[in-house]
């Protein structure tokens, strides 16, 4: 007994300084001098920048809700506080067909998403924006479904592929919503592929987490949300950066 109480308590304390070892360390190392800049071929595309690295213009929390959302070495982080969980991060302007970019930065049993389309009708932006999950697939402390695994189309489709770099490292995500067709990028491949209020679509939210929530996908226009860390594990963060907008 005092044995396995002894292995319990050591893990415990390496999961707590990794996870506070994460948000204000490692992401902001990897970062570089050409991070949140718009390149002259990106200009000439019509990509907007929506994050210059160093104020958070552009962006509140849902609601208005307070909270603690940083910049940190040019990056967007949120950690999450000692038996609390900050606000999710919407963007001030909406968007109805796009193609999102942007990296991120998960830290060990991590728990994050990127939301489109969402309103502040409900408490969540996850009750009416569909989500392209994050989470730290291999090591998350409790059992996860496929569509619960990064890249997914969150409780709708699951990952199509396995693209994520492990935890501490940098993501890129792509995000195209076209007139209802959504497709989820990771890395270079690609990971989801639906159709919003088709009928396979439909039949997913009937039969799934979303059957109860009648705002979910209900809207062709809304806000991009960044979801805080709610791992569970107090410490725990997520980082963003190069978050970059094209309208369609």
């Amino acid at each position: 007994m005092k044995n396995r109480k002894l292995a319990f308590i050591v893990f415990a304390a390496l999961t707590l300084v990794v996870a506070n070892s994460f948000v204000y360390a490692d992401p902001g190392k990897k970062t570089t001098g050409t991070d949140n800049q718009l390149t002259k071929k990106e200009k000439k595309e019509g990509w907007i920048l929506l994050f210059n690295g160093t104020s958070l213009d552009g962006w509140r929390t849902y609601k208005n809700i307070p909270g603690s959302w940083n910049i940190t070495n040019n990056t967007i982080c949120s950690q999450k506080p000692a038996g609390d969980q900050n606000p999710d991060l919407i963007s001030t302007d909406t968007y109805e067909n796009f193609e999102l970019t942007v990296e991120w930065n998960l830290s060990p049993l991590g728990n994050s998403g990127i939301m489109y389309m969402a309103t502040e009708e409900y408490d969540h932006p996850y009750e009416s924006g569909p989500e392209y999950q994050l989470i730290d697939d291999d090591n998350f402390p409790q059992k996860i479904e496929d569509w619960q695994k990064t890249g997914a189309a969150y409780a709708i489709q699951p990952p199509l592929v396995k693209a994520a770099k492990a935890p501490g490292q940098w993501n890129k995500t792509t995000i195209i919503v076209n007139k209802g067709h959504v497709e989820h990028w990771l890395n270079g491949q690609k990971v989801a592929d639906y159709q919003l209020w088709s009928d396979t679509w439909k039949q997913a939210v009937a039969n799934g987490k979303w059957k109860n929530e009648p705002g979910y996908g209900a809207t062709k226009k809304g806000h991009i949300a960044f979801q805080a860390s709610h791992s569970g594990v107090d410490g725990s963060g997520v980082c963003f950066k190069n978050i970059k907008i094209k309208l369609l």
